[in-house]
């Protein structure tokens, strides 16, 4: 009784492998508890395909290599290069922060290239075409540099009503000087603090003279600029009599 009950599960099972032979895979889940194998399987079941077909790995982006460090072919032997104006202040307020972090890697880039390019030009002791697009790309950097900071300020604000990112107060050093003293954390209160007492916080009489000496530099420094600002326009004035005023600063 009991073998004839096993030959009929058997023949049973068989018939089973025979009709969804081709939906068993290779290797069946741990959970299920089935250990069949394909050495099982009828020897006339057609090719076995598997459910979950693996999928082929891509990018999104080409991957480029040493290339890129390079300027465009087309360029090469070129004395002059064109490229547009430096990015402003107001031109990146305008983005949004994914686009201010795409855009920065976009100029690292590019900076690499042209630092590259005029290591270049160095070696082989030739100028340099169009040196003024490094100048952009550093310009750009610096204004994108400068808004991202100014939205850090602004959270910061927004947040814990701090104006730097590190607590501290306006104090004057040794040599007279107006610096920001950033807050740190003692384990002993400040009064009773030997290494904190030996700061100094405040410039000696004989600092005086030097102070008015630099700040008769920095004035002079001012009316030079001044000064050259003035000749300047003066001169665009001779040269484009015609232009207004707008147009000779996009020509300055």
């Amino acid at each position: 009784m009991a073998g004839g009950g096993l030959g009929v599960f058997c023949r049973r099972l068989s018939a089973v492998l025979k009709v969804s032979g081709s939906l068993i895979t290779s290797k069946a889940p741990a959970s299920t508890g089935c250990r069949f194998s394909l050495s099982f399987l009828h020897k006339s079941v057609p090719n076995v395909t598997s459910l979950h077909r693996p999928k082929l790995f891509h990018t999104t982006l080409s991957t480029r290599g040493l290339e890129e460090f390079f300027d465009d072919p087309k360029n090469w032997g070129e004395q002059k290069v064109k490229s547009g104006a430096a990015w402003t202040c107001q031109q990146l307020r305008n983005k949004s922060n994914e686009d201010l972090h795409k855009l920065w890697y976009v100029l690292l880039k590019e900076r690499n290239m042209l630092l590259t390019l005029e290591q270049e030009a160095k070696r082989q002791r030739l100028p340099m075409p169009s040196p003024e697009r490094l100048e952009k790309v550093i310009e750009s950097m610096d204004a994108l540099d400068k808004v991202v900071q100014e939205r850090e300020d602004a959270l910061r604000l927004l947040q814990t009503g701090q104006e730097k990112a590190r607590p501290g107060a306006w104090r004057r050093d040794i040599f007279g000087r107006i610096i920001w003293h950033k807050f740190k954390q003692w384990p002993v209160p400040w009064y009773l603090n030997k290494r904190y007492n030996k700061k100094r916080f405040f410039a000696m009489p004989y600092v005086d003279r030097f102070i008015r000496l630099r700040l008769e530099k920095q004035a002079r420094i001012k009316a030079r600029k001044r000064s050259l600002e003035k000749k300047k326009e003066k001169f665009l004035k001779e040269k484009f009599p015609h232009l207004s005023e707008a147009q000779k600063s996009s020509v300055g």
